[in-house]
């Protein structure tokens, strides 16, 4: 029913027109004289709406949708003077039915509604007689219904045109992510098999920097699927993972093998630890908190993966100025705080990951510094598991 196209509208409009023929048959309450009038404008309204529900509008256009207000000014017309020429209610409807046609047509469609619109109101009153000054509340309604009309045609092609801009803004930014990702696979692949034609003849101190390459190669590769996948999250909400059972501190081990020699950054991890989670998804998020934690927070930077009744936690520790308490509730969304050093997506893809183990992510104070924690639920089997 929400939305916009003629489906959308044809729906709106049986609403509506529900809406109207049940308040005639309330009327029949208040006026049983004209019961068999009031039976008919029921009829009338219920009918249009079992059109607008009914028929396949999407085959008729765009516009389609208008002769369900065309045929919606009849009836009011024929309310009018089914209520003796007394329209109190059916004058508050026409505006409301104006509104509805200025929610899904151009100003040119609401223009030539105001010749009906005219006649519906005018006409019964006309037949039933009524004074000049009941005629003349004409000239103020149908200038109050028009420009109630325009208004809110205004603010919906305001919303349609940003709309459209911003679809246009996400077809852009996933091309330039699948690009980017295919783009980076091609020549890094070069890169890795000539890596490992020279490991095979590479000798003395050659043979740790070569071996450290392959592994920075193989990470890029990992993290150019994963900006595929994370896409696929922003665009579906759905991300396939491989979880499976894990020795915590081998999962750290093996992370830390991408950070730089010369930094400070220290493990407290239970050997005895296991976790269920997808191996390479967890190093995505921890190397971007340890990453994060380096760039902007100073050493030594902790690692901690702990298990209590909720679940496992992982928590990456600096020792820096810390966050302000009004930057933190922020921090893991899209861009939030890039800069100079970066572009504010890693803590964002640190929060997809961890909602796709179905987790969450928080930055707590520490004095001094702050604690980025990623929480994961309890593995299948364990006794919390199962509560």
């Amino acid at each position: 029913m929400l939305g916009t196209g003629p489906r959308a509208a044809a729906r709106q409009a049986a609403v509506l027109f529900v809406v109207a023929g049940l308040l005639a048959l309330v009327g029949i309450l208040n006026d049983p004289l004209h019961t068999g009038r009031l039976l008919v404008v029921a009829a009338c309204d219920l009918s249009l709406a079992l059109i607008g529900l009914l028929v396949p509008w999407r085959r008729f256009g765009r516009y389609g949708p208008a002769v369900l207000g065309l045929a919606g000014f009849g009836v009011l017309g024929l309310s009018t003077w089914s209520f003796g020429g007394v329209a109190a209610g059916t004058g508050p409807f026409l505006v409301l039915l104006y509104a509805w046609a200025a929610l899904h047509f151009p100003r040119w469609i609401l223009a030539l509604f105001a010749i009906p619109a005219t006649l519906a109101y005018l006409v019964p009153l006309i037949l039933t007689g009524q004074p000049p000054l009941v005629l003349g509340s004409a000239g103020v309604l149908m200038p109050i219904a028009l420009a109630v009309a325009f208004l809110i045609e205004a603010q919906a092609r305001g919303l349609r045109d940003e709309r459209d801009r911003l679809s246009r803004i996400e077809q852009w930014r996933a091309a330039m992510i699948n690009t980017l990702a295919h783009d980076v696979r091609a020549p890094l692949s070069t890169v890795h098999l000539v890596l490992e034609d020279l490991q095979e003849t590479a000798t003395g101190p050659y043979v740790k920097m070569i071996a450290a390459a392959l592994r920075q190669t193989a990470r890029i590769a990992r993290l150019a699927d994963g900006l595929l996948d994370l896409h696929r999250i922003d665009s579906t909400g759905h991300l396939k993972l491989d979880r499976a059972p894990h020795a915590a501190h081998l999962l750290v081990k093996d992370a830390l093998s991408y950070v730089r020699e010369d930094a400070d950054v220290r493990t407290d991890v239970d050997e005895n630890l296991i976790v269920h989670v997808d191996k390479q998804r967890f190093e995505q998020i921890l190397m971007n908190l340890i990453s994060n934690a380096l760039r902007y927070g100073r050493e030594p930077v902790i690692v901690r993966f702990t298990r209590d009744a909720t679940g496992d936690r992982l928590e990456v520790r600096d020792h820096g100025t810390g966050i302000p308490d009004h930057l933190r509730p922020r921090l893991f969304g899209q861009f939030a705080v890039g800069g100079e050093q970066g572009v504010g997506l890693g803590l964002w893809i640190v929060r997809q990951l961890a909602a796709a183990h179905g987790g969450q992510a928080a930055a707590e104070a520490r004095e001094p510094g702050v604690a980025m924690v990623v929480t994961f639920p309890p593995p299948p089997g364990t006794p919390s598991d199962q509560q």
